[in-house]
């Protein structure tokens, strides 16, 4: 199966492994792909993961169009949610995600990077969500986090245009994070990963939902969630040891508890 999964000190690190087919996944990628968050959602190990593709060419193609040609699923299907769910369809990982794009990111790659919260790429990089071109549209969130994440203008433009852009215009547009150069992707990729594992597993994936929820409720309302966050996590081991390292002026030794 070409989905890697490495663990090395709480950073886990997802391979989409295919890179002859430009990292495009079929339906046994997608399910192994899919196996792969739920462990990154469920280890308590894991404090943050990092998504990537194999080779300098591409990140992810999306779905393998090929091999779905003529192989329409049951319409039974359609009511199975939460059968292979995958971070950009839905599934609630808050554990912080970092995307290194090391090519192309095209069509499903690019619902996947929409769905990460840290995003590097390398100069080479290119960006599409070309859809409407194929009589279909972006799905697993491709109409959603775009209008959400960038400005409406550009938004459409992205959706019903098809067009293709560069590592520089997502970085002015602020789709990524930071461009490098591809010998450094990702050794930047780890350099987040180490600074996000370092800090309070709990508060950061509170501080993640709580930002994502906000998009789904009112203001009072995430007023009131962040209040009974705050209160929990008040009750936390990691508040204790992040006080006493503060009096103490060393680094803190969070446990997640």
């Amino acid at each position: 199966m070409a989905i890697h999964f490495t663990l090395d000190h709480h950073i886990a690190t997802i391979t989409i492994d295919r890179p002859e087919r430009m990292n495009a996944m079929d339906a046994e990628h997608y399910a192994a792909l899919s196996s792969a968050w739920e462990r990154v959602r469920d280890d308590p190990e894991i404090r943050v993961a990092i998504i990537t593709g194999a080779g300098e060419k591409s990140f992810s193609a999306g779905a393998d169009l090929k091999s779905f040609l003529n192989q329409q699923a049951p319409l039974g299907e359609l009511m199975l949610t939460q059968k292979n769910q995958l971070l950009n369809r839905g599934l609630e990982v808050w554990k912080p995600v970092v995307a290194a794009v090391n090519g192309y990111c095209i069509g499903g790659g690019m619902t996947l990077l929409l769905a990460t919260d840290l995003r590097v790429c390398a100069e080479h990089a290119t960006f599409s969500v070309s859809e409407v071109r194929r009589g279909v549209f972006p799905a697993n969130g491709g109409t959603q986090r775009i209008a959400q994440q960038l400005p409406h203008p550009i938004a459409m433009e992205l959706l019903l245009l098809g067009d293709t852009f560069d590592a520089p215009t997502a970085l002015r547009w602020g789709l990524v994070n930071k461009v490098v150069k591809a010998a450094e992707l990702m050794d930047t990729a780890h350099a987040y990963a180490q600074r996000l594992a370092r800090n309070a597993p709990l508060a950061v994936q509170s501080a993640k939902e709580l930002a994502l929820r906000s998009r789904d409720v009112d203001l009072a309302t995430g007023l009131r969630m962040e209040q009974m966050m705050l209160r929990l996590l008040q009750t936390s081991d990691d508040v204790v040891e992040g006080t006493k390292a503060f009096a103490e002026k060393r680094a803190p030794a969070f446990s997640g508890q």
